[in-house]
């Protein structure tokens, strides 16, 4: 004891606190040797062409140039100056981002609803919607187009004489056409959807919802304010697989309107890509097409996932 009642320190000069100190950690290389074999995957999948796609949009690439009789020009961003010099391009652009926007909501709504319908009928329709549901899913895109063209057809069509058209062709008019692409599209892609979100409800404890439903809570209300912001995550995820599969549509408007439809009506940019590199033997302009959209894309998906960072989501 010191004079005046005080605790002497002990010697060394230092203090001892109750609590023994947090061991540090260290940062692991461990997760990313597990993840090294796909990244090596992915790095020969996807970097190797991109890199390709990129180096060709800054040539003056054609056929002469494939087969040999001219040599290759550095053209730096010419190509991408003719590109967005072309007028046709902007209507292309304009139209490939509202038909992907309308089939992204489409799907969603579609498979959402269905989703909580699965949770509310039996065994045996809850079996029945999975199946035919996961058979579209699993339908090649071309065979889903031409049966999509024979039930909307013009002479033989079913739909036609079911709803008393007579021999009126979906696929004449602009938006009829995209219409009728956008219903196919949305046909084969919200069984992911549903299936996504229902196993998402699943993992919801039913305390939580018997609890709204005490409350009150409609049906639009319990999705609004319980479901959607548990399952937030989750429609993250096939939010942005749907803006990526619709944004690069290309089999269904090929097959559907004939490679783009009545003098370009309905063509969207994956198409526009096809004609310009296949049909013109513009490979550059091609190539600079398919960058453009890269970057759109990312640009959609880096700014959508900040924006829900932002309001607090794990993802």
């Amino acid at each position: 004891m010191r004079a005046g009642g005080g605790l002497a320190r002990p010697r060394g000069g230092s203090r001892r606190s109750g609590t023994a100190p947090r061991p540090r950690r260290g940062r692991s290389g461990a997760p990313w040797l597990y993840l090294a074999p796909a990244l090596v995957v992915l790095g020969g999948l996807l970097a190797y062409p991109i890199y390709q796609l990129g180096l060709i949009s800054v040539f003056h690439y054609t056929q002469a140039q494939v087969s040999g009789g001219e040599p290759t020009t550095f053209e730096g961003f010419g190509n991408y100056s003719a590109l967005f010099s072309d007028g046709q391009f902007w209507e292309v652009l304009l139209a490939t981002v509202v038909f992907a926007a309308a089939c992204v909501v489409s799907t969603l709504a579609v498979g959402c609803a269905l989703a909580v319908l699965l949770t509310r009928v039996r065994a045996v329709p809850r079996l029945a919607l999975m199946l035919a549901a996961l058979g579209a899913w699993a339908t090649p895109a071309i065979t889903g187009s031409t049966v999509w063209l024979f039930l909307f057809d013009a002479d033989f069509g079913p739909v036609n004489r079911v709803l008393g058209l007579g021999d009126h062709s979906w696929t004449y008019g602009r938006f009829s056409a995209f219409l009728l692409v956008l219903l196919e599209v949305v046909w084969c892609s919200f069984p992911f959807v549903m299936v996504t979100v229902y196993a998402g409800i699943r993992a919801v404890p039913a305390e939580v919802l018997e609890a709204a439903a005490l409350d009150g809570a409609s049906q639009w209300r319990i999705w609004r304010s319980v479901l959607a912001p548990m399952l937030r995550p989750i429609l993250v995820v096939v939010t942005i697989q749907s803006v990526i599969w619709d944004f690069k549509v290309f089999t269904q408007i090929y097959v559907m309107t004939g490679g783009g439809g009545i003098a370009g009506q309905n063509l969207v940019l994956n198409v526009y890509a096809y004609q310009k590199a296949f049909a013109s033997s513009q490979y550059s302009l091609g190539a600079a097409i398919g960058v453009v959209m890269l970057l759109i894309l990312l640009a959609v998906t880096l700014v959508y996932l900040r924006l829900l960072r932002r309001q607090g989501e794990e993802l």
